[in-house]
């Protein structure tokens, strides 16, 4: 049977793919992302996330076993053309939020879909899904109160909209399991495109 590893630790990412009812292990990726993040510079933030997804996959690809699919994401969050990244503290987190309140920004998943054959043969097939995200108007005391629950403190963007962090959230255009970390659409046609029935995975 086919080796199906999350080159992750989030617990939302192994959430999400649990729903899809795989079998799957998860192995955290050692890449430098900080390095890395230097190097993309020249990237648009969506390619950024994209190569970031493919990188953290091809660290753990190297060590899989044939007969192996390694599944490696990247969640960015860009409002006016910038990332706006984890905030360093409480400060940072009450000022990004305030920025995104009353406004549209952008989240973008990378993905990479590393296989490894049991003949040995190599495929890496890399992309991204992007997600509209529309915020209420905020009051402060509205932030104040989010930022204190210490749910933004590791979260792109100041916000998880899988928790309390829902009531911020006006509306989405797009896939709201790509705000979350990971389109399971996306996984799912990417996978059957290259001979991978998942429900006959179930």
């Amino acid at each position: 049977m086919t080796n199906i590893i999350l080159a992750s630790n989030s617990p939302r990412r192994k959430e999400l793919l649990s729903l899809l009812g795989l079998p799957f292990t998860a192995q955290v990726s050692d890449v430098d992302e900080r390095a890395l993040e230097e190097e993309l510079l020249s990237l648009l933030p969506q390619e950024r996330a994209a190569k970031m997804a493919e990188a953290k996959g091809r660290a753990v690809f190297i060590q899989a076993p044939r007969d192996s699919i390694v599944i490696a994401a990247d969640t960015i969050v860009v409002y006016e053309g910038r990332i706006l990244h984890k905030p360093v503290d409480d400060a940072d987190a009450v000022s990004i939020l305030t920025r995104l309140s009353g406004h549209t920004h952008m989240v973008y998943t990378g993905m990479s879909v590393l296989y490894k054959k049991a003949d040995g043969t190599q495929l890496v097939h890399t992309g991204y899904t992007g997600t509209a995200v529309t915020f209420r108007t905020l009051t402060q005391s509205e932030i104040a109160a989010y930022v204190a629950t210490g749910e933004p403190s590791d979260k792109a963007g100041a916000y998880g909209i899988q928790g309390k962090g829902c009531f911020l959230v006006e509306k989405i255009e797009g896939d709201y399991q790509n705000v979350v970390g990971l389109s399971l659409k996306a996984l799912y046609m990417e996978l059957k495109e290259n001979g991978v029935d998942v429900t006959k995975l179930w």
